[in-house]
């Protein structure tokens, strides 16, 4: 098939869906480093995550070693009511550009959640439904992974408690409204209903909130509440675990037609898109087989990649959680309010940070208004209203076409849609009426929340 025309769609057959997830970590030279209690500063066990995850999660959290984990058949099953999802040639934006550049995007809107984090939620739930619980907790920002667990806690019913970063609860009512038709409470975080949200409004009087923020209040109510447990949406293995079947999908879809990458493109916030695209070539370049350039792209407004520190830090901003070595800006950082496109947690995945201290990925980052500048780009030329989150990726694949066009090069680039943007026209109506404005944070206003990063464990 290599010199078929490829197809605008490239889909796969529902017995070509991968049965297995991948764990990229069974390939890595240097594993990610441990998970640690913060008064000890000692890695922690099974039994010390056992009040806050679920046990079977918590299995995949720490497997560092095994490679191939089945999907269990009720996952799978759920799955075919919306995977596998289409490859897509961009052949519209080819011609818009003027490139050589061979464009494709993997598109995970095709869902009501609108996004890739179905394929995590659906995991996670099925696990707390298995352990005999009565309901799980969590946080969301833009609200995607919230409107996700929603979904897939109706379908097994499970209570789902949702903290919802008090910026984005006000400033994206429909999200919020579709979680709650599925049977989710909403609850705009930092609240009065918990300690650590008490204490967080006390010190900071009127924050719009952060990722940080809520995550403590949902691990606080999880492991207050007998029968429920905490799940995450990003930034854990288990949860980039999950998320490879992005990239198995992609790859699959890629080899039916002796499609090569050279560049792959995500965007970053916690990892979960990122580390799900790229997993299988990652894998490939980890073991010697293939090299692939792989660029993460994050808002300039929260750069933990770019500009923060390889370190311990809490993942949680009441900083309750254990701790994770990753980039981060520090648990206190807070993006500004200007920043309306997601991805706005103060660190990264430790498996990510891990393979980029390694040099084995490349980071950039990108202001709001050139963000979505090509989110309007790609709506007008490939006809898909793209997620803030996604236009990062966007952005950041339109200039490398760009460079193609330059150099005469065809390079075969691949990049991420994670989801469909209308329950963020919000956004898109302050860059339309010339409001959206780009926030940069100073060296000094980065230093503030790396000056609070905790005691480091000397192992």
């Amino acid at each position: 098939m290599a010199n078929e025309k490829i197809p605008y769609k490239i889909y796969l057959n529902e017995d070509e869906m991968p049965k297995n997830w991948y764990n990229v970590r069974a390939d890595m030279k240097v594993k990610p480093a441990p998970l640690v209690n913060p008064g000890t500063l000692q890695p922690m066990s099974a039994a010390d995550l056992a009040p806050v995850f679920c046990d079977e999660l918590i299995a995949q959290e720490l497997d560092n070693d095994t490679r191939e984990v089945p999907i269990p058949d009720e996952i799978l099953g759920f799955y075919k009511m919306y995977r596998p999802s289409p490859l897509v040639r961009a052949y519209c934006l080819e011609e818009k550009l003027k490139t050589p550049a061979h464009i494709y995007y993997k598109f995970e809107g095709n869902n009501t959640s609108g996004s890739h984090k179905l394929n995590s939620a659906i995991a996670q739930a099925y696990y707390a439904k298995k352990q005999g619980l009565k309901g799980v907790t969590t946080e969301t920002g833009a609200g995607q992974w919230g409107t996700a667990l929603s979904m897939a806690c109706a379908y097994l019913g499970l209570d789902c408690k949702v903290y919802m970063v008090k910026v984005s609860y006000e400033q994206k009512p429909f999200r919020r409204e579709v979680m709650r038709t599925y049977g989710a409470s909403v609850t705009p975080s930092p609240s009065m209903d918990t300690a650590v949200g008490r204490k967080i409004l006390a010190e900071h009087p009127g924050t719009t909130g952060s990722l940080g923020c809520a995550i403590s209040e949902a691990v606080e109510v999880a492991t207050s509440n007998p029968g429920y447990r905490y799940v995450l949406g990003s930034v854990l293995n288990q949860v980039l675990l999950h998320q490879s079947i992005i990239g198995l999908e992609t790859k699959v879809a890629l080899d039916k037609y002796n499609i090569v990458p050279d560049i792959i493109i995500g965007c970053a916030g916690g990892g979960s898109n990122l580390g799900g695209l790229i997993s299988p070539f990652m894998g490939e370049k980890l073991r010697g087989e293939r090299d692939y350039r792989i660029i993460a792209v994050e808002p300039a407004s929260c750069p933990s990649f770019t500009r923060g520190k390889f370190a311990y830090d809490f993942c949680d901003t009441g900083m309750i959680c254990p701790l994770a070595k990753m980039y981060t800006l520090g648990a206190g950082f807070i993006p500004s309010p200007n920043h309306a496109g997601g991805l706005r947690f103060h660190g990264m995945s430790p498996v990510l940070s891990q393979l980029y201290h390694d040099g084995y990925m490349e980071a950039v980052s990108a202001e709001q208004t050139a963000v979505f500048e090509a989110a309007e780009f790609f709506a007008r030329t490939e006809g898909i209203l793209p997620a803030p989150e996604s236009s990062h990726a966007i952005k950041v694949a339109i200039d490398e076409a760009k460079k193609c066009k330059e150099t005469g090069e065809a390079k075969n680039i691949v990049f991420g849609l994670t989801g469909t943007g209308y329950f963020d026209l919000v956004a898109y109506e302050q860059y339309n009426n010339g409001t959206m404005t780009d926030h940069i944070p100073t060296d000094e206003e980065l230093a503030v929340g790396l000056a609070g990063l905790p005691k480091q464990p000397e192992f």
